[in-house]
């Protein structure tokens, strides 16, 4: 099954390893695309993933869907955002 999920905060190489990071984490996730510019995921899973399943696991890294949060919620998004965006470039220099 297919999931299209556009979230918010990505910025860079290293959001989106976090990204996929996280959801490769989740038992059932094959194939993840994640389109920077647009902050689309694209995420092939089997059918016993919910795309909820998916969204909390994004929100949680400080990724939300798009529009889903607003206001202190969102503040406390970009933070979290940050952190897990170095997390993800730290994680991209190691693999270079």
């Amino acid at each position: 099954m297919q999931h299209q999920i556009t979230v918010e905060n990505i910025k860079c190489g290293g959001c989106a390893r976090t990204v996929e990071n996280t959801l490769k984490d989740i038992d059932g996730v094959g194939d993840i695309q994640v389109t920077v510019e647009t902050g689309l995921v694209a995420v092939e899973t089997t059918d016993s993933i919910s795309r909820e399943t998916l969204v909390e696991a994004l929100r949680h890294k400080g990724y939300p869907e798009a529009g889903s949060v607003e206001g202190l919620e969102s503040v406390g998004a970009k933070a979290v955002s940050y952190v897990s965006c170095a997390i993800g470039r730290i994680d991209n220099m190691k693999d270079s």
